[in-house]
């Protein structure tokens, strides 16, 4: 049981890594009344809209974007790479995320990555393999 936790915990790190899209996102919304450091966001386009979640980015420096995504993909991660806010590599444990929202972070150059969490806790669950909960807030923060 403890070594099928480890690998767990290893294949969520590993699927945390993954990059984003290079693509620009035009916001459709903003919040003014956000704090300083936290810009609000709607993407996703309304008449394909099925379900929506909230989505934030923390970055290095510890700000925080906001999003709200709409969409039709049923996991987090489809609903996140058709919007470009995130782009990565296929690897042995799925989708291996390197860019959130333009920012490219590379644990084997630098060592630092994108962490995946689900209303403030690490996921056991790569993006890819996560289904979305209209309830929850997800999130990828720069380690």
């Amino acid at each position: 049981m403890k070594k099928l936790t480890v690998i767990m915990l290893a294949l969520v790190m590993l699927m945390s890594f993954a990059a984003c899209a290079d693509k620009a996102n035009t916001p459709t919304d903003t919040n003014t009344t956000a704090p300083e450091n936290t810009v609000n966001q709607a993407v996703g386009s309304e008449s394909e809209e099925k379900t929506s979640f909230k989505f934030t980015v923390i970055g290095l420096d510890g700000a925080e974007k906001e999003y709200t995504v709409k969409t039709d993909k049923d996991t987090v991660g489809a609903a996140l790479l058709a919007e470009g806010l995130i782009a990565g590599e296929e690897g042995p444990y799925g989708l291996y995320v390197k860019t959130v929202d333009g920012t490219t972070l590379d644990y084997d150059k630098d060592g630092k990555y994108w962490a995946f969490y689900i209303d403030g806790e690490y996921a056991m669950s790569g993006v890819d393999a996560t289904e979305i909960d209209e309830g929850k807030t997800y999130t990828f923060k720069a380690e």
